[in-house]
Parts: C-alpha cells; sequence; structure tokens
C-alpha cells in the first residue's frame, strides 16, 4: 500500500529549520527599531522603501549611518565589521586619507566644469598599463554602464548583432541572467544566446553555432552574484579560441575580479580577452565605471574618425572618480597590495572550508581570493544553480547570526574583503563562522 504524502513523517530538521529561523528574525527586528522605523517611513515614497535591490531584504534591511575603516554602525548604534565592502567598490574602506584628501581638493577647484581634464588621461594610462588585453578605455559612472557600451562597441565593430552569456551571470543592472531565469524583463532587447557556465565544449559549440551572427561572448571570470564560482582555465581558454575561429569578441567582465591580480584575472590566467570592462573600487569607492580593449576595437568610438560611434555621459569623467581614481590605482593599490589581498582571501577561504569539514556540514565556500560565498550543499561547485527552500534558509541563517554577531556581509552570504581587513578581523569571521557551524548543526544539512 502507498503512503499519502499527508502520512509521511515531517522532516524535523526542517521543522527545526524553520523554527530557528523565525527566532532569528524575532530577534533581528528587537535590536533594530531605528532601521525598521526608517524602512517605515521610506516605503511611502519609495516601492518597497528601496532603491536598490541587492540592499533589500526581509523583514527590513539594516540602515548604516557611518563607517571608518572596516567598522561600521547603523542607525541603532550596534556596531559591525564589514565584511560586505560595498560589493567589491568598498576595497579602500570608509576613511581611506589619501582618497578623502584627494577628493577634497578636487572639490575645492570646482565640480562640474562641462570639460576635459588632466586626471582622465592619467587614469587611462594606469589601466592600459595595469591590463595585459586593454590598449585604450574609455570611462563610464557603473559597470553596468561599462557593460552597455562594451557590448555596443562590439556589435559595432564586428557589425553582428547577437551576444552570447551565461546562465547564472551578472553583467549589471540590465543583463541579469540568473540560473532558470535567464530572460528578465528588466534586459536590454539585446538578441542573446545562453550557455552553461564551466561547460567549454557546450560553449564552444554554441559560438561556432552562432557563426557569423554572433558579435561578442561576454563572461565573468568569476560570477559573483551567481555566488562566487571561478571559472576554469580550460573554460575561458575554450571561449578565447571558439570566438577567434568565429571573429566574434571576447569580452571579459572584470568588474569584480580586476582586483584579484595587479592585472585582474587575464594576468593571472595568461588568457586575452579583446575587451574588459571595469567599475566598482577603481575610483576609491567614487561611481566608476569603464569599458577598454584592443587599439582597432575602441576606434569605433573615436572622434576624429567619420562615423565614430557616440558614447555620452554627463558624469563619464566627473572631476571626484578621476582624482580619487588615480589615487586609488597610482598610489595605494599596487601589485604587492593585490597580490597580498590576494592571498589573504585564499587562506580565509580554505580555513572556513576546513570548520565546515570539521563538523561533518555540507557547507562549501567557494570563491576567488579577497571574495568569497558560502553554499549549503557539498562541494567543489563549478557552475550555478537553483538553491532549495531548505538551502535558502540556511543561507538566510547564516546572514542573521553573522548580523548578531556583529558581522556585516552581502545577504547572499558573500565576503569582499577590503584593504584595512587584518589578521585579526579575519579571525573574528572564522570565530563566527566556528560558532555557526557548532550552534546550528542540529539544523544543517550532513556531509
Amino acid at each position: 500500500m502507498t503512503m499519502s504524502p499527508l502520512d509521511a513523517p515531517r522532516d524535523a530538521r526542517n521543522s527545526d529549520l524553520e523554527a530557528a529561523l523565525i527566532e532569528a528574525r524575532e530577534a533581528y527586528v528587537a535590536a533594530r527599531p531605528k532601521s525598521a522605523e526608517i524602512h517605515t517611513q521610506a516605503r511611502e515614497v519609495m516601492p518597497g522603501g528601496n532603491t536598490r535591490t541587492v540592499l533589500f531584504y526581509t523583514p527590513f534591511p539594516t540602515a548604516m549611518q557611518r563607517g571608518e575603516g572596516c567598522t561600521l554602525w547603523d542607525a541603532d548604534g550596534r556596531e559591525y565589521l564589514d565584511l560586505c565592502g560595498e560589493y567589491t567598490a568598498g576595497l579602500f574602506g570608509h576613511s581611506e586619507q589619501r582618497i578623502i584628501a584627494a577628493v577634497a581638493a578636487a572639490m575645492a577647484k570646482g565640480l562640474n566644469l562641462a570639460a576635459v581634464g588632466e586626471n582622465e588621461g592619467k587614469l587611462a594610462a594606469l589601466i592600459c598599463g595595469r591590463f595585459p588585453s586593454v590598449d585604450q578605455v574609455r570611462f563610464t559612472n557603473s559597470g553596468t554602464e561599462a557593460n552597455i557600451m562594451a557590448l555596443a562597441g562590439a556589435r559595432g565593430f564586428t557589425g553582428r548583432t547577437e551576444i552570447l552569456a551565461f546562465r547564472g551571470g551578472y553583467h549589471g543592472g540590465v543583463f541579469t541572467f540568473p540560473f532558470g531565469a535567464p530572460i528578465s524583463p528588466v534586459n536590454l532587447p539585446i538578441p542573446m544566446r545562453f550557455a552553461d557556465y564551466n561547460d567549454p565544449a557546450g560553449a564552444a559549440a554554441a559560438i561556432r553555432e552562432a557563426g557569423d551572427a554572433l558579435a561578442a561572448v561576454i563572461v565573468e571570470p568569476m560570477q559573483g552574484s551567481g555566488g562566487c564560482i571561478p571559472a576554469t582555465r580550460e573554460f575561458l581558454q575554450a571561449l578565447r579560441d571558439a570566438t577567434t575561429e568565429t571573429g566574434a569578441l571576447l569580452i571579459f567582465d572584470e568588474v569584480m575580479t580586476s582586483r584579484h591580480s595587479y592585472g585582474g584575472m587575464q594576468k593571472r590566467l595568461g588568457i586575452m580577452p579583446d575587451m574588459t570592462t571595469f567599475g566598482k573600487y577603481m575610483a576609491g569607492g567614487m561611481s566608476f565605471g569603464a569599458f577598454g580593449g584592443r587599439a582597432e576595437v575602441m576606434a569605433v568610438f573615436d572622434g576624429h574618425k567619420p562615423g565614430a560611434m557616440p558614447h555620452a555621459g554627463t558624469f563619464n569623467n566627473n572631476v571626484l572618480s578621476m582624482a580619487a581614481g588615480n589615487v586609488a590605482l597610482g598610489e595605494i593599490f599596487g601589485e604587492a597590495e593585490a597580490e597580498a589581498l590576494f592571498q589573504r582571501g585564499e587562506t580565509l577561504r580554505e580555513a572556513c572550508n576546513a570548520i565546515a569539514q570539521k563538523h561533518g556540514l555540507a557547507m562549501h565556500f567557494t570563491g576567488l581570493g579577497s571574495m568569497l560565498n558560502p553554499h549549503f550543499r557539498a562541494g567543489p561547485i563549478t557552475a550555478p544553480y537553483k538553491a532549495t527552500v531548505e538551502e535558502e534558509q540556511m543561507r538566510e541563517l547564516f546572514f542573521f547570526d553573522m548580523l548578531a554577531a556583529g558581522i556585516y556581509l552581502a545577504r547572499r552570504g558573500m565576503v569582499a574583503l577590503s584593504l584595512p581587513v587584518g589578521d585579526a578581523e579575519c579571525d573574528r569571521f572564522l570565530a563566527a563562522v566556528e560558532e555557526f557551524c557548532a550552534a546550528r548543526k542540529p539544523v544543517l544539512a550532513p556531509a
């Protein structure tokens, strides 16, 4: 006789997980009355009380009031170790005095000059000197805009229309391709094809199948919002070989991964794209984006040539970003600093995985260098996936437990180290991970 699903015994682990999460939410709410009030008032004039989706979570997001170094204070006076790092944009922390001085000096000379300046050429030279694939570069206001213009440039250069992207990828607010649902109404209406991340044969076949309809392939050397999943060298090399064969351009979205060495992942791996996009930290925390590549490709934007493609943007070369960027890349984040940050993150991720393994949990941290992300399933994890309800609950519980321990990270669990984060801060995070694994072991999945 077949048992009815209604008669099946309920998994006590799931029931306990739900109860633990309810308790964690209640403790979160009780500790943050001012954040709750800020959210309630904002909902009257903003849909969801929010203007940046990645910062939205229920029951309401914590409102921060100030930061210094790698420390944050919220509206209720609670103090946190900042390991969110503004989703990699906050590389220099909240109070790097050299950047503050550069911004103050720029402001003192006038904000909106409506003219070119010397600093933009200097910053461009710094970027071209660091990244092997970049002969020339242009600036935008964000990584999203950088990817928009890079794809436009690729279509203009090749005379082709279609783009190949990867399921689970993210290339800005209008190019978001979550696993299982890559088509979104917010995406720009560009003809897109999709392939699976870290599938060299499948991606190469998709590129060859597209043939001369394909203008470009855009790929993150490590998927960021997809869960800090690094690309294999074999996968990226397959993209390089297939695009060279068919005449499509290969675009590396290094908005996040450019921090992983002095010349980004392209230099670390020795694989050269035709174009690269940048953003996040490069202007020291000011708004920033950039796209660059081979001189012959970038020439489509050369105003000295008839029929050049336009590239507008009131704040592309704003004086604050240009001044701060020169100091950030020219004086602070050099080759030694980039390598030290990378190695610090590698050590931290290995230690996190050792803790999960010691406790016998199906919990695995992926990432590269100073970026890492927990997954509540066994590793290795080499491709994006659709998380189960239980996995999402464990992720939420991890987030609330970290906040309760005074550690602020991304809601999805991502950690992005900033330069002020040292050994003591890493040890504090490891202690919190240890406590989470020990205390929550009864409701987490066993290895």
